[in-house]
C-alpha cells in the first residue's frame, strides 16, 4: 500500500508537470458552461446574425433546465470521452514503449501497485475535471433557467460519472496490452461507440449495459425516480470495471515477460 501511495503521488506530480491538471479541468469547464450559455442566448444570437426580412420573428422554445443539463452530458459523452481517451491512452503504453516502465518494475514494485496507482491517479483527475465541469453547468443553469434540485443533480452526476469511470478503465486496460498509444485510444473509442450504438438500437435487451448510464442520468432528471434497472446497471458497471482493472496487472506482466 505504501509503494502504491508513493507511485500515486508520482503520477500526480507528473500530471502537474505536463499541465494535465490544468488543461483537462479547463476543457470540462468550457464544455460545461457552453450549453447553458448557448441555450439562453441563442435567440439573441440568431436575431443579431440572422439575415431575416424586416418584421420576421423566430420563435425558439426555451429548453427546460433538465434538457440543458442533458445537453451538457451529451457534450461530455462525445468531446469529454475523447479528451479522457487522448489524455490517458499512453498512461502505460507510453512507458512501455520508452522502457521507463521496466525501470520502475525492476524495483520492489508489484505490477498491481504500478497499475492501480496509475488508474487511481487518472480517476482522481477525471472525476475532478468532470465534477468541476458539471458544477459549472449547474451554476449557469440555476442562474439563467429555472434550476435543478441538488438531489437530482447529484444522482445524475454520480450515475454518469460511472460511465466515464468505465471508459477510463477500458483505456487503461488496453494501454497495458499494447506499446502504441494510438491503438489503446482506438480501442477505447471503439468500445464507447459500439456499446452506445448497441444500447441505442437494443434498449430493452441491453437495458443493463454501462452505456445506458447516460440515458438513466436523464431519466433521473425527468422523473426524480431511481429504478431497479439503474441499480443493476450501476452494479454491473462497477463489477466489469473492477474485473478489468484487476486482470490488467496480470496482462501487463504477461506482456512484459514475453
Amino acid at each position: 500500500m505504501k509503494i502504491c501511495w508513493v507511485l500515486f503521488k508520482k503520477e500526480i506530480v507528473e500530471s502537474t508537470r505536463n499541465y494535465k491538471v490544468l488543461w483537462m479541468p479547463l476543457v470540462f469547464i468550457l464544455l460545461g458552461i457552453q450549453e447553458p450559455l448557448i441555450a439562453y442566448y441563442l435567440p439573441d444570437i440568431l436575431d443579431t446574425l440572422g439575415d431575416l426580412p424586416e418584421g420576421a420573428v423566430i420563435e425558439i422554445p426555451t429548453p427546460s433546465s433538465e434538457e440543458v443539463l442533458f445537453s451538457t452530458i451529451n457534450q461530455f459523452n462525445t468531446l469529454g470521452i475523447l479528451i479522457i481517451v487522448l489524455g490517458f491512452m499512453a498512461t502505460i503504453a507510453g512507458e512501455r514503449k520508452s522502457r521507463s516502465a521496466v525501470m520502475v518494475l525492476v524495483k520492489p514494485v508489484s505490477y498491481a501497485a504500478y497499475v492501480l496507482s496509475k488508474w487511481f491517479a487518472a480517476l482522481v483527475l477525471v472525476w475532478g475535471s468532470y465534477g468541476i465541469g458539471m458544477l459549472s453547468s449547474w451554476y449557469y443553469i440555476n442562474l439563467l433557467f429555472k434550476g435543478i434540485d441538488a438531489g437530482v443533480f447529484f444522482q445524475s452526476f454520480i450515475i454518469y460519472g460511472l460511465w466515464l469511470t468505465f471508459i477510463l478503465t477500458v483505456v487503461v486496460f488496453f494501454s497495458s496490452l499494447v506499446k502504441t498509444s494510438g491503438i489503446a485510444a482506438f480501442a477505447g473509442i471503439t468500445v464507447s461507440v459500439v456499446l452506445s450504438f448497441l444500447a441505442g438500437s437494443f434498449q430493452e435487451t441491453l437495458k443493463w449495459s454501462p452505456s445506458q448510464l447516460a440515458n438513466y442520468a436523464y431519466t433521473i432528471m425527468q422523473t426524480n425516480n431511481w429504478t431497479n434497472d439503474m441499480t443493476i446497471t450501476v452494479v454491473l458497471t462497477l463489477i466489469i470495471a473492477v474485473i478489468l482493472i484487476s486482470i490488467t496487472p496480470t496482462m501487463l506482466k504477461a506482456k512484459e515477460l514475453n
